[in-house]
C-alpha cells in the first residue's frame, strides 16, 4: 500500500522522501546484526514448526498453537529454500519497515509531510521496534497490518465507495487472524470514529467491515480458547508493566521519556478538528491508548496481557509527539531555519542515546536462552550412542531448533517424533514404559531447564514425575555443566550391594510415588568448568 501510495507521488516529492526515509532506516536498523548467532526458544518454535509439511502444521494447530497458525502457514514457503536465522527474521524486518511507511503516510496525510518523515524516523530507532524486527515471531507483521488498517480507515472515512472498506476488513481480519489480540485494534478505531463525530454512513460501513472481521475470526477465537493453557504463565499486571511499557513505547532513557512526553501533550486535542474529519491526534491517541489500556484492565482478572500483544499500539506514539513537535515549532516567535532537517538532528540525538540498547539487542544472551549454546555444549559434552533424557519434554527444543548437536544421541524417553505426533516437542512413552527404559542403563544424561531442577517444582504430567523419581532415587550425578537456560548432569546409576564388598551402596526399592522428595534430582555437584 505504501509502495502505491509512494509511486502516485512525483518523483522527488516531499510525500515520497517522508515516506521513503524511515522505510530505509528501519531496513539498516533491522538488518544490522540480523545473524545473531542463535534462537531463542519462541524462534526455535517458528523455526520448526514453519518447516514441516502443511498437513502437519494443521495437524498440530488442533492441539496448540492455533493462535500463530496463519503465521506458521506463511513461514512455511519462507523457510523452504534456506532455512537459517535470517530467513527466519526477514519478514520480521520487512514488517517494521512497512509500519514505518504506513507511520510516516499517516503522519503525512493527517498533517503534513514533515511529521509524516518525523513520525516514520522515531518509530524506526526505538529500541522495542528494533527488538522485534528481529524475532522470528509475527508481532511486527501484526504491527504492519495493524498500521496499514489505520492509514485504510483514514482513506475509507473520506470515501464514498464500498472499496476501501473492503480492503479495511480485508486487512483487519488478516491481522487478527496472525494474532487474536490484534482484535483491539477495532476499539482504538471506533475511538477515533467517536472523537472525529464522522457522519452515519461511515459509522454504517465501519460497523459492517467490523462485523465481517468478528465472523471471520470467531472459529479462531473458539480454538484458541480451548488451548489457554499456553497462557497459564502470564501474571497480573500492575503499575510496574504500565511504567515498563511507557518506557518501552518511548524509549527507556529519561533523557528521551521526558521530551517524549511533553512533546506528545503538545500535539492538538481531537476535539479541536471540525466534525467529521480524522486528526492526527484522532487516530493516534486512540491507537497508541486504547489497546494496552483494554487489555491491562482485563488481564486483572483474567491474565492475558504480555507487552509483545501490543506492540501495534507503539505506532500511535511517535506519530503524536511529532505532531507535537510540529505545533511547537509553528508556534516559535521566529521561524525554525532548516526546520525539517532540526527534526532530522533530533531523532538521530535519539537514536545516539538508545544506540546501547540496540547494540545489546544484538547479542544472543540478551533473549531468555540461546538453543544454538545449548545444542553446542551437548555436542562437546554428549559421545554418539549415550542416553539422553530432556526434563520436562520442552526442554528438547534445543535438539529440534539445532539437531546437529544432538546427532547420534539416544532420545530415552521420546515415543513419536514431533511432527508425526501433532506436538511441539513430540510425544512421549508412558510412564511404565519409561522406567524400563531408564532401568536398562547405566548412566543417562539430564538436560533440564532451570525452573526443572529447583526442588519446588511439582511436574503435573507422570511421565515426568517418573523422570524425576528415578533419576533421584536411582542415579547420582556425576557432573555437571551449567549455561544460562539449561543444566545438563551427567547421571550414573548407584552400584548394587554385593556382598563382601563395603563400598558398595544398596540400590534403593523403586519409589511407589512419582514424586522424588526433596532432594530432587539429588545434590549437584560444583560446575565443571
Amino acid at each position: 500500500m505504501v509502495h502505491a501510495w509512494v509511486r502516485r507521488s512525483a518523483a522527488g516529492r516531499p510525500e515520497a522522501v517522508a515516506v521513503l526515509l524511515p522505510v530505509l532506516v528501519m531496513l539498516a536498523i533491522g538488518l544490522w546484526g540480523l545473524d545473531r548467532g542463535g534462537m531463542w526458544r519462541d524462534e526455535a518454535v517458528t523455526f520448526q514448526v514453519a518447516r514441516r509439511s502443511v498437513p502437519q502444521i494443521w495437524h498440530l494447530l488442533h492441539s496448540v498453537d492455533a493462535v500463530h497458525g496463519l503465521y506458521y502457514l506463511l513461514m512455511h514457503p519462507v523457510l523452504a529454500p534456506y532455512p537459517g536465522e535470517v530467513a527466519l527474521r526477514l519478514p520480521s524486518v520487512c514488517g517494521a519497515a512497512a509500519t514505518a511507511g504506513f507511520v510516516a503516510a499517516l503522519g503525512v496525510r493527517l498533517c503534513r509531510p514533515r511529521v509524516g518523515l518525523w513520525a516514520g524516523l522515531l518509530y524506526a530507532v526505538t529500541p522495542m521496534t528494533g527488538h522485534f524486527a528481529q524475532e522470528g515471531r509475527s508481532y511486527a507483521l501484526v504491527a504492519a497490518g495493524a498500521a496499514g488498517a489505520t492509514l485504510l480507515l483514514v482513506r475509507a472515512a473520506r470515501s464514498t465507495r464500498p472499496g476501501p472498506w473492503c480492503a479495511y476488513g480485508a486487512t483487519v481480519a488478516v491481522t487478527c487472524l496472525l494474532h487474536e489480540m490484534a482484535l483491539l485494534l477495532l476499539l482504538a478505531h471506533a475511538t477515533t470514529l467517536a472523537l472525529a463525530r464522522v457522519p452515519a454512513r461511515v459509522w454504517r460501513a465501519w460497523i459492517a467491515a467490523a462485523v465481517a472481521v468478528a465472523l471471520v475470526l470467531a472459529p479462531l477465537v473458539l480454538v484458541s480458547r480451548g488451548q489457554s493453557a499456553q497462557v497459564a504463565w502470564l501474571q497480573r499486571p500492575g503499575l510496574g508493566s504500565v511504567r515498563r511499557l511507557l518506557g518501552l513505547f518511548t524509549g527507556p532513557a529519561r533523557l528521551v521519556i521526558v521530551p517524549y512526553l511533553v512533546l506528545a501533550a503538545l500535539a492538538d486535542g481531537p476535539a479541536r478538528t471540525r466534525r467529521g474529519a480524522l486528526s492526527l491526534p484522532a487516530v493516534a491517541l486512540p491507537l497508541v491508548a486504547v489497546p494496552p489500556a483494554v487489555l491491562l484492565a482485563v488481564s486483572r482478572w483474567s491474565p492475558l496481557y504480555d507487552e509483545r500483544y501490543v506492540l501495534y499500539a507503539l505506532a500511535g506514539a511517535p506519530l503524536l509527539a511529532a505532531a507535537g513537535a510540529d505545533r511547537l515549532v509553528t508556534r516559535l516567535a521566529r521561524p525554525l531555519p532548516h526546520v525539517v532537517l532540526t527534526g532530522v538532528l533530533a531523532v538521530t540525538l535519539v537514536f545516539a542515546v538508545q544506540l546501547p540498547l540496540l547494540r545489546r539487542d544484538r547479542v544472543p544472551d540478551r533473549r531468555p536462552d540461546n538453543l544454538a549454546a545449548v545444542s553446542a555444549l551437548a555436542h562437546r559434552e554428549v559421545r554418539p550412542g549415550e542416553p539422553v533424557l530432556f526434563l520436562p519434554s520442552l526442554a528438547r527444543r534445543a535438539a529440534l531448533a539445532y539437531p546437529q548437536g544432538f546427532r547420534g544421541v539416544r532420545d530415552v524417553a521420546l515415543s513419536v517424533p514431533a511432527p508425526a505426533s501433532g506436538t511441539l516437542y513430540g510425544r512421549e512413552a508412558n510412564p511404565g514404559e519409561l522406567r524400563r527404559r531408564l532401568d536398562r542403563l547405566d548412566h543417562v544424561w539430564l538436560v533440564a531447564e532451570p525452573f526443572a531442577t529447583a526442588r519446588a517444582w511439582y511436574p503435573g504430567n507422570p511421565t515426568e514425575r517418573v523422570k524425576l523419581a528415578v533419576v533421584d532415587e536411582e542415579f547420582v550425578p556425576r557432573e555437571q555443566v551449567v549455561r544460562r537456560g539449561v543444566t545438563l548432569r551427567l547421571y550414573v546409576r548407584r552400584p548394587t550391594y554385593i556382598p563382601g564388598n563395603p563400598t558398595a551402596q544398596p540400590r534403593p526399592a523403586r519409589p511407589s510415588a512419582g514424586r522424588a522428595g526433596p532432594g530432587a534430582l539429588g545434590s549437584p555437584p560444583g560446575p565443571r568448568r
